[in-house]
C-alpha cells in the first residue's frame, strides 16, 4: 500500500533539489544546458513550464523546446531550430551578444534566438511559458511567444502575419503541411501547404474577420487570454469569440491551443490536480469534420495523394491507402499511396482490356478535384467500360446519370456516408491484393477430419434427429426459465456503448421521478443520480402512451440515437424495456434549453446567440448529411435544443424523427412538428424531406438573431405579431435595426446579423426547393459563402393578396 507514495516522495524531496540552482525563472548570462538524460531543465518559478532538452521518443537525439513540467507526459508547446532535433551532448548558452546560441557536440552552430539589438542581460522562464531575454532596464528583446512553433498558451497573442505550422508527425517536429495565419485582411485561417516550398494553398477555415465595407471592424489580433478563451480582436475595438462562452476555470485547468499535425486547430485543458489516469480534453476544435472541409484545388487534400481521409471517432481524420496501393513512406501513414502497378497507353492489339483489368467497388469514397472528363447522359455501365477502355482513367464515379473519370495523382480523398454514388478503382489482373484468409486456419489434417466427420453426419438421418431433439430440449428449457416471454433488454438496440438499467435503477436514480425537468408530448423527463464513467447526474426519459405511439417512440429512439455521435446532439447513454416501463438515460445539460436562455429575464448576448445558432446548425447537418442513416427531426424548437456546461447547443427529442433509408430522399407522414415551426408542405399531404427541419430552423434562427419568440404576445403590435413577416417587412423596406432596437453588440457586428436575418429568410422560403441544406447554411453563417438577397419567403400569399 506504501508503493503509491514513492513518486509523491521522490517529487516532493527531490526535484526541488534539481531545480534548486535555477527555481526562480532567472537565468544568468552565460548559463549552458546539455543534452542528456539527466540534464536539470530551467524551471519557471512555479515549476509549471521548463525549457532545456527533451529527449525524442525511441530516438537518441533531443529537441530543446519549452514544456509543461508537471504534466507526467511533458507537453511540448514550444520548440526551436524549426523542430529539428539535435544529437546526445549538444549545448545551448545564453550569451551577452546573441541571446540563446544551440550548436552540436562539435561546436557547430545550429540555431540562435535572431533579431537581438541590444545586449541581454539575463533570461527569464515565465509562469505564463514565455521565455524571454531582457535588457538590463528589463526591456524585452527576444520571447519565445513572438516566435511560436505549433501552440499557443493563455496569455499569448497572435499578431497579423502571425502563423503556427503543424508537426510533420505526432514525434516528428519538423515543419508540417498545415498552417494558421492571421491574414492582413484580419480573417484567421487555417490552409494547406507545400513542403517544403511553403507555398499556401487555399483555406480550410476561414475565420470571416474580414469586413470589405469597414476596415475598422476587420481582424487585428488573436488573444488567448489568461481564463482559457480565444477571441479575434477588431480594429475597432470589438471582439469575436472563437471558443464557448463557459469553459472550464483556467485557475483549476492547464490550457494550451494547438495546430496537431493532422491538421486540426484544438483548444485543450487539463486538470491541475493530477488523477491516476488524465488526459488533455478538447474544449473546442476546427474544422468539424476536416476530410469534407479541405477542397483544395492544390494539394493533396487532408491526407497524402491516392489516400483517403476517414473521420474517426474522436473527430479526428484517419488516412488510409486503398485497394491496389501502399504507402509512398512506411512510416508517414498520413502520407501519400503509390499505386502497386502501373497502366500503359502503349497499344496491346493481342489483349483487350476487358482481360487486363478490372475493378474495386468502394463505398461512400470519392476524390472530388480529380475529374479530367464527365460524361452525361450515362449508364452505371457506360461509365465502367468507358473507363476500362481509358488508358489514363484510373477511378470513376457513377453518380444520378453522369459519370467523372479521374487519373492519377487522386488528391482530397474522402470517405464519409454523405459521399453519394459509386466508385470505381481501376486495377491490373493480377495485381488485386489477395482477399482475406478464411477465419479457420486449421491444418490441412484437421480441416479434412472436419470435412469428413460432417458428410458422414450430413449425410446420416441420426444427425437430423439428433438436431431435433437438441433443439426441442433446448426451447423446453428456455420457456421453463421464462425467457421466450420476458421482453429483451436489448430488443431493437444499436450501438455497444449503452447501458441497459432496469426499472428499479431509474427508480432509485430519479429518488421516484421526484424533480420533473420538463414534459413533451411523449413523456416526461426527470433529473436523476447515478454512477456513471463521464457524470454522476442524467436524465431520465419516462415515456407514455406506450402500448402504441409511445412504444414506436422508444424503439425508434433507441436505434437511431445509438448511431449518432456530435458534440452539437444530447447524447443517449441508456434505455429500460422492462414489461410496460419505457425509459431513456441521457447526459443531464446543466443550462437548461433555449426557450429558457433565449426568452428569460436577461437577455443573452450577441455572440453568445450566434454560437448556439451555429452549434444547431452543425447538428442538423450531422443528421442530414452525416448519418448512417438520414434523420430528418421534425420538431426543431427552443424547447428541443438545450445547452451544456458551455452553452453549446444540443439536439434533443428524437421522438418525433422520421428516417429515411440511404436510397430515400422523402417520406410520408402525417403532421408533425409545434405551431409556428412547422413548415408549409406538411399542411399539403405532400412528401416531405430534410427541408422541414431547414425551415423550423429558420424560424428558430430569426428568434435566436431577435430574441424573441416567433409569435407575439396579444400586446404586440400587429405588425410585429408574426416573427417571420415582420422580418421580411423590415428587410424589404431597409429597416433591420427595428429587428434588434437597443441591442448594441447586434448592431456593432452589422454585416454578421444581416447575414444571419438573410440566412433565415432563405430557410423559410414557402418552396422547400429554395430552402439550401443544412451544410450551405454552415458556410453562409459562417461567412465563408456570399449569401445571395432572398426572394420574399410567402410569394403565394402576396400574389393572392397583393
Amino acid at each position: 500500500m506504501a508503493y503509491p507514495l514513492l513518486p509523491l516522495i521522490f517529487s516532493t524531496l527531490f526535484l526541488p533539489m534539481l531545480a534548486f540552482a535555477q527555481r526562480n525563472g532567472n537565468v544568468t548570462v552565460g548559463a549552458v544546458l546539455t543534452a542528456t538524460d539527466t540534464a536539470t531543465p530551467w524551471l519557471s518559478p512555479s515549476s509549471d513550464f521548463a525549457f532545456g532538452f527533451q529527449k525524442i521518443r525511441n530516438k537518441d537525439t533531443f529537441l530543446l523546446s519549452i514544456w509543461y513540467y508537471r504534466i507526467p507526459d511533458r507537453t511540448i508547446v514550444w520548440y526551436a531550430n524549426e523542430g529539428t532535433a539535435v544529437p546526445r551532448d549538444s549545448k545551448v548558452e545564453l550569451t551577452a551578444e546573441r541571446g540563446l546560441v544551440l550548436s552540436d557536440p562539435q561546436g557547430e552552430e545550429l540555431w540562435n534566438s535572431e533579431s537581438i539589438v541590444d545586449v541581454v542581460a539575463n533570461g527569464f522562464m515565465n509562469d505564463t511559458g514565455n521565455f524571454v531575454l531582457v535588457r538590463a532596464d528589463s526591456a524585452k528583446l527576444w520571447e519565445s511567444f513572438k516566435n511560436p512553433s505549433d501552440t499557443i498558451l493563455p496569455a499569448q497573442v497572435m499578431e497579423i502575419g502571425g502563423e503556427l505550422y503543424s508537426r510533420q508527425a505526432e514525434a516528428n517536429f519538423s515543419k508540417g503541411r498545415f498552417q494558421l495565419r492571421l491574414l492582413n485582411d484580419g480573417n484567421l485561417v487555417l490552409n494547406t501547404r507545400n513542403v517544403p516550398s511553403d507555398m499556401a494553398y487555399d483555406a480550410y477555415y476561414i475565420s470571416g474577420t474580414y469586413d470589405e465595407s469597414n476596415s475598422s471592424n476587420s481582424g487585428n489580433q488573436v488573444i488567448f487570454n489568461e481564463t482559457g478563451h480565444m477571441y479575434i480582436l477588431r480594429r475597432n475595438g470589438k471582439t469575436f469569440d472563437l471558443t464557448p462562452q463557459v469553459i472550464p476555470s483556467a485557475s483549476e485547468n492547464y490550457y494550451r491551443a494547438t495546430l496537431n499535425f493532422d491538421g486540426v486547430f484544438a483548444i485543450y485543458y487539463y486538470r491541475k490536480i493530477f488523477t491516476s489516469v488524465q488526459n488533455w480534453t478538447e474544449v473546442w476544435t476546427k474544422p468539424d469534420n476536416i476530410c469534407l472541409d479541405i477542397r483544395g484545388y492544390e494539394g493533396s487534400g487532408a491526407c497524402g495523394y491516392n489516400s483517403v481521409c476517414t473521420l474517426g471517432e474522436s473527430r479526428r481524420p484517419i488516412c488510409e491507402c486503398p485497394q491496389g496501393f501502399s504507402l509512398l513512406d512506411p512510416t508517414d501513414t498520413y502520407g501519400s499511396c503509390k499505386p502497386e502497378s502501373t497502366q500503359a497507353c502503349a497499344a496491346d492489339e493481342s489483349t483487350s482490356a476487358e482481360d487486363l483489368y478490372g475493378f474495386v467497388d468502394l463505398t461512400d469514397t470519392d476524390w472530388p478535384l480529380s475529374d479530367y472528363e464527365q460524361l452525361r447522359p450515362y449508364s452505371e455501365e457506360d461509365c465502367r467500360k468507358s473507363c476500362l477502355q481509358d488508358c489514363f482513367c484510373a477511378v470513376a464515379i457513377y453518380r444520378g446519370d453522369s459519370c467523372w473519370k479521374k487519373k492519377l495523382p487522386l488528391s482530397n480523398g474522402r470517405k464519409d456516408r454523405s459521399v453519394n454514388g459509386k466508385t470505381f478503382l481501376k486495377f491490373r489482373k493480377g495485381d488485386l491484393p489477395p482477399q482475406p484468409p478464411p477465419k479457420f486456419q486449421g491444418s490441412k489434417k484437421d480441416q479434412g477430419s472436419l470435412i469428413l466427420v460432417g458428410s458422414v453426419l450430413l449425410g446420416s438421418s441420426v444427425f437430423v434427429n439428433f438436431v431435433f431433439i437438441a433443439a426441442a430440449c433446448l426451447g423446453f428449457f428456455l420457456i421453463y426459465n421464462k425467457k421466450l416471454i420476458r421482453p429483451s433488454p436489448s430488443n431493437n438496440v444499436v450501438g455497444d456503448n449503452l447501458r441497459c438499467f432496469t426499472y428499479k435503477e431509474l427508480v432509485e436514480a430519479t429518488n421516484g421521478f421526484k424533480e420533473e425537468l420538463g414534459r413533451g408530448a411523449f413523456g416526461t423527463v426527470y433529473k436523476g443520480t447515478m454512477q456513471l464513467v463521464s457524470r454522476n447526474i442524467v436524465a431520465v426519459k419516462r415515456l407514455g402512451n406506450v402500448v402504441q405511439d409511445g412504444d414506436k417512440e422508444f424503439k425508434t429512439e433507441v436505434n437511431v440515437i445509438a448511431q449518432t455521435h456530435h458534440k452539437n446532439l444530447v447524447r443517449l447513454l441508456g434505455f429500460c424495456n422492462e414489461a410496460d416501463q419505457r425509459l431513456l438515460v441521457y447526459e443531464y445539460m446543466s443550462n437548461g434549453s433555449v426557450a429558457g436562455f433565449l426568452f428569460g429575464d436577461t437577455k443573452p448576448s450577441w455572440d453568445q446567440r450566434t454560437h448556439i445558432a451555429l452549434g444547431i446548425a452543425r447538428g442538423l447537418s450531422y443528421l442530414h448529411e452525416e448519418c448512417s442513416t438520414q434523420i430528418i427531426h421534425c420538431d426543431i424548437k427552443p424547447q428541443n435544443i438545450l445547452l451544456d456546461d458551455y452553452y453549446s447547443a444540443r439536439i434533443s427529442d428524437f421522438g418525433m424523427a422520421k428516417l429515411l433509408m440511404i436510397n430515400q430522399s422523402r417520406t410520408n407522414t402525417a403532421i408533425r412538428g409545434t405551431k409556428g415551426y412547422v413548415a408549409p408542405e406538411w399542411f399539403r399531404n405532400t412528401p416531405v424531406t430534410v427541408k422541414v427541419d431547414v425551415y423550423s430552423f429558420g424560424v428558430l434562427l430569426l428568434e435566436i438573431t431577435c430574441c424573441r419568440r416567433c409569435v407575439g404576445d396579444l400586446e404586440m403590435a400587429e405588425e410585429k405579431a408574426i416573427l417571420t413577416d415582420w422580418v421580411w417587412d423590415c428587410f424589404r423596406e431597409g429597416r433591420l435595426d427595428a429587428l434588434v432596437e437597443n441591442d448594441e453588440q447586434a448592431l456593432n457586428d452589422w454585416e454578421k446579423f444581416k447575414r444571419f436575418v438573410m440566412v433565415g429568410i432563405w430557410c423559410v422560403q414557402e418552396d422547400p426547393s429554395l430552402r439550401p441544406a443544412m451544410k450551405k447554411i454552415i458556410q453562409m453563417l459562417e461567412g465563408v459563402v456570399e449569401v445571395a438577397v432572398p426572394p420574399c419567403p410567402f410569394p403565394n400569399f402576396n400574389s393572392t393578396y397583393g
